[in-house]
């Protein structure tokens, strides 16, 4: 269920990509045909002299259903601030689809993990103060999650005394914490990364607007407007990629934490109720 969890998202990111790509041709085929339009224009009215030039007004190629498709998904605004952006927009983006598989992967798995410990308790406990280890276990197999696993384990080894439960359940409580702290450092590293790479077109549009200076001999707003330009929007694309993901990640570590508080909890009640029932 998890892969095929990943692999829907997967494709779905999949198409966005698609889609954001062929925005981007076609925004470029736009500029051209906008440029041309210009430029018939410029000629016809330096052709005419004595009489108005007539206007001349081109058509604009129809929005392809890919575009559209992208357009409605993100808004057109996003799509052409992702275009200005640069080449360093890619990386962030490929961060965002990942840490975007991650987030609904685990909020997918913990919501699975967690149960309620009080009833799972309660089902069990009386059996095990009756002794019937085999029924309390098999159970507490039939239910899912961390806390009835490291239950199950240890009802496997009721009759070998206290020693071996509290063994095998700290055994198993090894493993099903390795599997609730599972991708968390996929959504570390986006935290890491998207602002790193922002502040690296930051840079890059740093450079792109001193180039232009020195090309141009002299200091003007407008020739160094579109290398800012590019600084700014890499440097917030890639701060509003880091801020959600860190959020997100802060609420599962919570969730982790209560359900590790569950699994202690359950465990010394089950070996308290074995105790008192030898």
């Amino acid at each position: 269920m998890r892969k095929n969890l990943l692999m829907i998202v997967s494709l779905l990111a999949l198409m966005l990509v698609t889609s954001i790509l062929f925005a981007q041709d076609v925004l470029d085929s736009q500029e051209n045909a906008t440029e041309n339009a210009a430029a018939t224009t410029t000629d016809l009215e330096t052709a005419t002299t004595d009489a108005e030039a007539p206007a001349f007004v081109e058509e604009a190629p129809e929005i392809g259903g890919l575009e559209a498709m992208a357009r409605k998904i993100v808004g057109s605004g996003l799509v052409d601030i992702f275009i200005q952006g640069g080449f360093t927009m890619w990386p962030i983006l490929i961060l965002l689809i990942w840490a975007l598989a991650n987030i609904i992967y685990k909020f997918v798995a913990l919501q699975m993990a967690k149960k309620n410990v009080n009833t799972l308790l309660s089902k069990i406990l009386p059996l095990v103060e009756q002794k019937k280890y085999k029924e309390a276990s098999e159970l507490s197999a039939s239910i899912s999650g961390p806390v009835a696993t490291i239950l199950h384990q240890g009802l496997m080894k009721a009759d070998k005394g206290v020693e071996a439960v509290e063994k095998s359940m700290e055994s198993a409580a090894v493993l099903e914490m390795a599997f609730l702290e599972k991708g968390f450092m996929s959504l570390a590293t986006t935290i890491s990364l998207a602002p790193m790479f922002g502040f690296f077109g930051t840079l890059v549009g740093m450079i792109a607007a001193f180039d232009a200076i020195e090309k141009a001999g002299e200091v003007d707003p407008t020739i160094v407007a579109s290398g800012i330009k590019v600084a700014l929007i890499t440097s917030a694309a890639g701060l509003a990629v880091a801020i959600p993901v860190q959020f997100f990640n802060n609420i599962f570590l919570g969730m982790v934490d209560g359900l590790v508080i569950d699994m202690q909890k359950s465990s010394e009640k089950l070996v308290e109720t074995i105790v008192e029932n030898k």
